[in-house]
């Protein structure tokens, strides 16, 4: 089932979505800190220590938004962090943080289609992806883009919401997630449809052991899955 931000337009979840973020780019970062109680920053750090051991030198941030987690690959001072969004909105918003850090000459963010990403194959060393596989129009053609980018050995590591699964945290995670969240979203961020989509594309996600079997139909190989902060996200990692 395609979940979509936009149920009564005609246009494709990649448009709607590149819609959606232009619209609350200018709220994205406040909104994603404060729903997710500054919890999302821990995880992404976690992340990026997977990949530490490979030393990588050219990295890739695939739907890297307003790019927080292609600044969070600076950690393994790496040569230079390519960011990829479709929205131009939250690129402009990552372009700004990147100015005012000083460090343009290492993180370079561009708009571009995960789906036909614009490099050569072969190119990089790690890929990360932030919770944007969800937003994929086409998943399976969006991990064999990353797959076909990838040098061989390379380490793919995606975040990504999952549904907890534990009573009670499941109950309280379900409340805080469907009803709290949107409310709190819909009022700052100004779009009524952002923040029901998230719940739903979550809850439609195919994730754990379901994603992990995807990676492995692209050819992706040694694929992991740890479930973050009793599940309410995931970390996967995976290798050409």
């Amino acid at each position: 089932m395609t979940v979509l931000p936009y149920k009564d337009e005609s246009s494709g979840k990649k448009a709607q979505v590149a819609r959606m973020f232009n619209n609350i780019s200018g709220s994205y970062d406040f909104l994603n800190h404060f729903l997710s109680l500054g919890i999302d920053r821990g995880w992404r750090r976690k992340a990026i220590k997977l990949i530490r051991p490979l030393n990588p030198k050219v990295m890739l941030d695939v739907a890297t938004g307003t790019g927080d987690f292609a600044l969070q690959a600076l950690d393994l001072n790496p040569d230079k962090v390519i960011g990829v969004d479709i929205s131009e909105g939250m690129l402009e918003v990552g372009r700004k943080k990147v100015a005012n850090r000083h460090l343009s000459p290492k993180v370079e963010l561009l708009q571009g289609d995960s789906e036909n990403l614009q490099f050569e194959g072969n190119k990089f060393d790690a890929v990360t992806v932030g919770f944007g596989v969800r937003n994929f129009e086409n998943l399976e053609k969006g991990l064999a883009e990353i797959l076909r980018v990838m040098k061989p050995g390379a380490m793919l590591v995606v975040l990504e919401f999952s549904r907890p699964k534990r009573f009670p945290f499941k109950q309280v995670y379900n409340f805080y997630f469907k009803s709290i969240l949107p409310n709190i979203g819909r009022m700052v961020s100004k779009d009524k449809s952002a923040y029901t989509y998230l719940p739903e594309s979550v809850d439609a996600f195919p994730d754990g052991k379901d994603f992990e079997n995807i990676l492995q139909k692209v050819g992706f190989k040694n694929t992991t899955c740890e479930p973050l902060t009793f599940g309410i996200s995931s970390v996967y990692t995976a290798r050409k």
